[in-house]
């Protein structure tokens, strides 16, 4: 898992793992996963690059990247988000009709 390749690689304590993703099994160290708006919707997380200073607090719930308002609007006029071919009719059904993480994750029919 990505969570214990950093720890093999010497970098648990000094790295965390930010996804908008899920974990589909045991973490270790300090992973975040399902932040939201994802990248997909615009959301912050796919703006950011490496060597962005993000400050997590545990003990207040928050996440915090260190951008400039500014620098914030001036990612999202250059985002482009990347398009992946879905072979199965099914999944790009899937695709354009499922809700993002923090509304369920669930078919949206209207």
């Amino acid at each position: 898992s990505p969570t214990s390749l950093l720890m093999g690689m010497g970098l648990g304590a000094d790295v965390a793992l930010i996804t908008d993703g899920r974990f589909s099994g045991a973490t270790r160290g300090l992973s975040v996963g399902h932040i939201s708006p994802e990248a997909a919707e615009g959301g912050l997380i796919g703006l950011l690059k490496d060597g962005d200073k993000i400050e997590i607090d545990v003990d207040a719930y928050t996440i915090h990247a260190n951008l400039s308002e500014e620098e914030i609007t001036k990612r999202k006029k250059e985002f482009v988000l990347p398009q992946k071919e879905v072979p199965s009719r099914w999944l790009r059904m899937y695709q354009k009709l499922v809700s993002n993480a923090s509304k369920g994750a669930v078919l949206d029919m209207e």
